[in-house]
């Protein structure tokens, strides 16, 4: 088992540069298929609209009315003059660029006029066939407006990373430019990438070790067992804390550009590591402050989706810093990552909120995150292959 295809589930996901928001329950987890998969735009321009009047006596005649619990969340945000200023606003540049006949709903009291224009267009854009589930109403800047929601598909891959490997390189000579080479990868992940750490108490791996931990001691486990078990949780600490205190050292990143224009190419290895590292310092230049966490779903920009922070497998959950991927005890820790990831009915993933202004909308750009998830699987395969 590995840091990139632990799994769950028997079928092969694809990861593609942008998708529509996951809705399917997560099982398992499982390889990932493939890199990349096109993503399809319109990018033809929509024309102008204009209104039918009698849209909302036919509706208020044969439709059920719908709730009103999406909006009541900005009720608290700004005053309702602005919302509604905002949100028809909006949804007249939304209308004009998918050519919507939207309902009159000005005349009915806030916040039911919104609730009502929300689910008049969600009805209109599934009745020609398009991804309504595509589209949030969000609050950025202090304003209400639609949006294209893009998500980058991770599929249902734990990307962790070993650190046992590394530490194990420390203490052979021959691999001198290959560790100091790695440790400006690892530190860049750490310091730059902001990858969790395990040995950090904030962690969600410290907490499922720390739990696997406490509960060793009241199960009845065979002696042999225990020992085993005890002395991997020793490893694991006494490892990580030396590998956390190394690649947090701000010199491995001052050294990431000599270290790689010096290192000397000799062998299969050594040019693995050196594609690796190249890899890894070409985001840090091309992104020096950006991290994994950059496009995490933001509860700020969709705040009426407070539901989706407790169904969904956090970021935090899947990406991290890991003693090892082998071994009896990250096997248990694996079954209880799954076990409760069984619990999810879906994966939190970068997102990106594009702003519909009435302009054809330009695919999101996920380009770090294609390159940055790679790194990590390229990676653990050289340490663990």
């Amino acid at each position: 088992m590995n840091a990139t295809k632990n799994n769950i589930g028997k079928d092969k996901t694809t990861r593609r540069p942008a998708t529509t928001k996951v809705t399917s329950t997560t099982s398992r987890f499982r390889k990932l298929a493939s890199k990349t998969k096109n993503f399809k735009r319109n990018s033809e321009r929509q024309t102008e609209i204009c209104t039918d009047s009698t849209a909302s006596n036919g509706f208020l005649k044969c439709k059920f009315l719908p709730k009103q619990e999406e909006v009541e969340i900005f009720q608290d945000c700004i005053d309702i003059i602005k919302i509604e200023r905002d949100f028809y606003k909006s949804l007249s540049k939304f209308s004009s660029l998918y050519n919507l006949n939207p309902m009159q709903t000005r005349d009915f009291d806030y916040p039911y006029n919104i609730a009502l224009a929300i689910w008049d267009i969600a009805d209109i854009m599934k009745r020609q066939n398009e991804d309504w589930s595509n589209f949030k109403l969000i609050l950025g800047n202090d304003k209400i407006q639609f949006a294209k929601e893009e998500t980058y598909d991770v599929g249902t891959t734990l990307f962790f990373i070993p650190v046992l490997p590394l530490f194990q390189m420390l203490s052979n000579k021959k691999l001198k430019q290959n560790t100091e080479l790695l440790l400006s990868v690892y530190c860049y992940l750490y310091k730059v990438g902001d990858v969790p750490f395990y040995r950090q108490e904030n962690s969600y791996l410290y907490w499922i070790y720390d739990m696997h931990e406490e509960l060793l001691t009241q199960d009845d486990e065979n002696e042999e067992d225990l020992r085993e078990y005890k002395r991997e949780f020793l490893i694991s600490k006494s490892i990580g804390n030396k590998i956390e205190q190394k690649i947090s050292n701000i010199k491995n990143l001052e050294f990431f550009n000599h270290r790689l224009n010096n290192f000397k190419v000799k062998n299969e290895f050594d040019r693995d590591c050196q594609k690796i590292a190249s890899d890894a310092f070409a985001l840090y230049l091309q992104y020096p402050t950006k991290t994994v966490f950059t496009n995490k779903p933001s509860s700020e920009e969709n705040p009426y989706d407070d539901d989706y922070c407790n169904t969904a497998i956090g970021m935090e959950k899947y990406i991290s810093f890991v003693p090892d991927t082998k071994g009896s005890l990250y096997r248990n820790i694996e079954e209880s990552i799954n076990a409760e990831f069984n619990e999810f009915g879906s994966i939190e993933e970068p997102t990106i909120y594009t702003p519909i202004n009435g302009k054809n909308i330009i695919t999101a750009d996920f380009d770090f995150e294609n390159r940055f998830f790679s790194l990590i699987e390229n990676l653990h395969d050289l340490l663990t292959t």
